[in-house]
């Protein structure tokens, strides 16, 4: 069967632009087929969005609604026009309620609409769905007709949906074999978990004919970590599969549900300073590798398995000792997590502090790139500030600082500083660690640690 996600969807969630970017990554990780994605509302941020996702979907089809517009569906074909492989998504509603209080028509219109509207979008998209929204409660003879009309103007698949929950699954089953004997193209279902029962609605149409199935992270249809739990468990049983990538589907949804639940905070402050009681955990030497790995995605970090290896080794030695809070697995995550060759290291810097009102804060930095020296000077509001813009000039790229924690790790005149600093970059949270005498040359080899993570994973 195949998968299509409508988490994106959901219209009770307002998704940042960078959240949006993050959720498709982990959707395209977990090898949906389909991403499906709502009509374009605000033409400038939407159609780039679209636009950056087609970039990285990879095998994964895009599909945009067309809405109910004109101009709706001119914005939806230029935002699409660019994906590798784009699908324009008609959705009209198809029962008596719905043509006469939502789309405003009579059933004659409704049917010459659709079969205009999917002409017109196979004109220049070769992939088109139809879906027919609470066609459980459509009349039996339109729902057929609208159908018909769909296919034979060139939908190359339809869509059937529970909108209500008040089909019972068994039921839901029949009504699904039924359309599948009358169309001519593949039959996908969408079903509303009102009752906790569209899993089991969505496996039983598949066991009679049904091709794909919507789901979505947290929200009011198929659960997606259910159904990825119902294929993983019962399909080599039943002789039903997905090409999803099942042996990760745990994280990568937890991911997402980080960012659905609302758990994706603004990171835009130069400085985010977290807590290991606002985080809220503290692991033991009783702890798993499954329970680790779920503190380490709570921090927001994703890691290989290899990676995930190694924290769970160095865990379990630090847990011998003591418990482990959230900062020192941020700690362990930094120390043996995403190692790799350096491609820029730290030769000298020189920061000087803000003289009072009539001076800023500068920096002087030398940094060595594979044996080419590089500099770079800038003025901050502080030196810490003052040293990160330099560090960005050199590197002629800005990283979003998510996170940055200062201490000192020995006391005295000659006392260490340790520096944690996290970047994200397209929506992935990289850390690095620095210590040194002082705790602006910490920061700097902290920024550095983090920044050769980046600049390793995106050259590979």
């Amino acid at each position: 069967m195949r998968i299509a996600d409508r988490t994106l969807c959901r219209e009770s969630c307002t998704f940042s632009f960078k959240e949006k970017i993050e959720i498709c990554r982990q959707l395209e990780k977990l090898k949906v087929d389909v991403i499906e994605l709502p009509a374009i509302e605000n033409p400038k941020t939407d159609i780039l969005f679209v636009r950056t996702a087609s970039s990285f979907a990879g095998a994964c089809t895009l599909s945009v609604s067309v809405g109910m517009t004109a101009e709706s569906f001119e914005q939806a074909v230029q935002a699409i026009s660019v994906a590798k492989h784009p699908r324009l998504r008609i959705e009209a509603p198809v029962s008596p309620v719905g043509m006469e209080y939502i789309a405003h028509k009579k059933p004659p219109k409704m049917i010459e609409w659709v079969s205009a509207t999917v002409a017109k979008a196979k004109d220049v998209c070769a992939d088109v769905e139809f879906c027919a929204m609470d066609a459980t409660r459509a009349e039996s003879s339109f729902l057929t007709a609208v159908l018909a009309a769909a296919t034979q103007a060139g939908a190359t698949s339809v869509t059937v949906c529970d909108s209500t929950g008040e089909t019972m699954p068994d039921e839901f089953a029949a009504f699904v074999r039924g359309v599948t004997e009358t169309v001519s193209v593949p039959v996908g279902v969408s079903c509303d978990d009102g009752n906790a029962m569209a899993a089991a609605a969505a496996i039983l149409a598949v066991r009679n004919g049904a091709d794909t199935v919507k789901t979505a992270v947290e929200g009011s249809i198929v659960p997606l970590e259910a159904f990825c739990g119902i294929i993983r468990n019962c399909g080599n049983h039943y002789g039903f599969s997905a090409g999803l990538q099942l042996t990760e589907y745990h994280r990568i949804l937890r991911q997402i549900c980080r960012i659905v639940a609302g758990k994706g905070m603004d990171r835009s402050a130069a400085v985010n300073v977290a807590s290991a009681a606002e985080d809220g955990f503290t692991l033991d030497a009783g702890d798993d590798k499954t329970a680790v790995a779920t503190a380490v995605i709570k921090l927001g970090y994703d890691l290989s398995e290899e990676d995930m290896e190694a924290v769970y080794n160095e865990f379990t030695r630090v847990a011998a000792k003591k418990n482990v809070g959230a900062k020192e697995l941020e700690a362990i995550i930094s120390g043996v997590a995403m190692q790799v060759p350096p491609t820029y290291t730290l030769v000298s810097y020189m920061v000087n502090s803000s003289g009072g009102n009539a001076l800023a804060a500068s920096a002087q930095i030398v940094l060595d790139k594979k044996g080419e020296t590089l500099q770079g000077i800038s003025m901050g509001d502080g030196p810490i500030d003052a040293a990160f813009v330099a560090l960005e000039q050199i590197m002629g790229c800005h990283f979003e600082l998510d996170d940055f924690q200062i201490q000192a790790v020995t006391e005295g005149k000659e006392a260490m500083g340790s520096a944690l600093v996290k970047l994200r970059a397209e929506g992935k949270l990289y850390a690095g660690t620095g210590i040194s005498t002082d705790i602006i040359g910490a920061s700097i080899r902290a920024y550095l640690s983090a920044v050769n993570k980046i600049v390793f994973e995106q050259s590979v």
